[in-house]
């Protein structure tokens, strides 16, 4: 699949808490590429890369230039302030085209099963699937279709088709989603008969103590 483009800028030094506040006042993020043999500390323009994150996850290909270098990543972690609406780090993973890599894709659930018609409710069980394949093969996200499923049935890994030259590291017998069916029922609250006789017998003491 097509990656998405980012551009950085090199930090050679100040990387301390002091530094990120004086990148991310400069509307910068700080961010590091792991991978291959030292981290490379950059920046990337703030405004930039929020825009882009609403399309990228952690099975999505970035290319990032720094300088005449282009590194080929992956995201693996974002720090950020839910309060402010502000991003304050980024993790990237860099990988090699040509070598096998491992990460998370995840699964998209596609069409109206033909069980919630009669009741059911459509749960999904799995919410990403490892996967093994080559950086270019990456797919965005694995559409799983569950138009066929029915009343309380489920599909599984084993199910499913993958987009070429990519490989499931989970069980083929693990649940991708199911049909569930709901009944409600309106029960009667149970009543214990020997509680009623023990009740009625307290009651008849307490008449006869009144009496006396």
């Amino acid at each position: 699949m097509k990656d998405t483009i980012l551009t950085g800028t090199l930090r050679k030094e100040d990387f301390g808490s002091a530094g990120a506040r004086r990148v991310l006042a400069a509307g910068n993020v700080p961010a590091v590429i792991y991978g291959k043999k030292d981290p490379v500390h950059i920046t990337v323009d703030a405004i930039d890369f929020q825009n882009k994150l609403r399309h990228i996850s952690e099975s999505t290909l970035l290319t990032i230039k720094v300088g005449r270098k282009k590194h080929l990543v992956l995201m693996k972690d974002v720090q950020e302030n839910v309060l402010l609406g502000k991003i304050l780090h980024v993790d990237f993973f860099e990988v090699t085209k040509g070598e096998l890599l491992r990460t998370n894709v995840p699964v998209v659930l596609v069409g109206n099963p033909q069980g919630v018609r009669f009741g059911g409710v459509l749960e999904q069980i799995a919410y990403e699937i490892e996967v093994e394949c080559l950086p270019q093969d990456l797919p965005h996200n694995i559409e799983v279709d569950v138009s066929e499923l029915g009343l309380n049935e489920s599909i599984h890994l084993g199910g499913i088709v993958l987009p070429e030259g990519v490989k499931a590291l989970i069980p083929e017998d693990s649940t991708i989603a199911s049909v569930v069916s709901i009944r409600e029922e309106v029960l009667e609250p149970e009543v214990d008969e020997e509680l009623e006789e023990g009740e009625e017998e307290d009651v008849e003491d307490e008449e006869s103590t009144d009496e006396e």
